[in-house]
């Protein structure tokens, strides 16, 4: 009886542990409140990734690479606060990949200034090619409008621009989705067939939500997710 008495109570701190500021209860593997937090899971790593100035406090939790998401609760703000992620890393010649697509599924709050968007890494960081499936609020992408074009099972309004320290080519998809697949080596292929880069080196897939504020605490949640070579 003791035992069992003992038993419960650990289980019941265990669980009050996971609940933390989100009030939700989230029966997960790895979380941390660290900016840098990290997870390596199935291939893949998972980052809180707070890298932005005049943020609050954020909060990731993750079952899987696949599943996995951040209470975040940064101010009303502008500039971008931070980039929670998985990524799966692929370091090989555009040339050598014969498929390169990913598939997601998220649930996201209908408040906030955030996009939800692929981040892949080129020619160790030159090239960055920022993939928005959607969007909320006053977010904007970087450069100018270049094109529209519908490549990898979707039409997008291209821009082009720089940070100052890469090259930034960002596709924002012409409407909002929570789920999809994306033929990222199709994206990839047309970025090169306009001349912007050449036979690159393509570095990390990641996906996440770029969170610009998030006031009064909201949730992320990335309930799938996965890269396909």
């Amino acid at each position: 009886m003791g035992n069992r008495i003992r038993s419960a109570a650990a289980a019941a701190v265990v669980v009050l542990s996971l609940v933390g500021t989100t009030g939700v209860a989230q029966a997960a593997a790895w979380s941390s409140t660290d900016k840098w937090g990290t997870w390596s899971n199935g291939g893949y790593t998972v980052r809180n990734d707070v890298w932005g100035s005049g943020v609050g406090p954020q909060t990731i939790w993750a079952n899987s690479y696949s599943n996995w998401g951040v209470w975040a609760d940064h101010p009303n703000t502008g500039g971008v606060k931070s980039y929670p992620h998985s990524a799966k890393a692929i370091n090989r010649k555009l040339s050598a990949l014969g498929r390169l697509s990913s598939s997601f599924n998220v649930s996201r709050p209908g408040s906030g200034s955030y996009a939800t968007s692929y981040d892949i890494w080129a020619n160790n960081n030159a090239y960055e090619i920022m993939i928005w499936v959607n969007k909320q609020g006053a977010v904007g992408p970087i450069g100018s409008r270049q094109a529209t074009v519908s490549v990898g099972g979707h039409t997008w309004d291209v821009y082009r621009g720089s940070n100052g320290a890469n090259e930034v080519f960002s596709f924002l998809r012409t409407g909002n989705t929570n789920a999809g697949t994306v033929d990222v080596l199709a994206v990839l292929r047309w970025i090169g067939s306009r001349g912007w880069y050449g036979d690159v080196t393509v570095g990390e897939v990641q996906f996440g939500f770029e969170i610009t504020s998030s006031a009064g605490g909201l949730d992320f949640v990335s309930n799938s997710y996965s890269v396909t070579t």
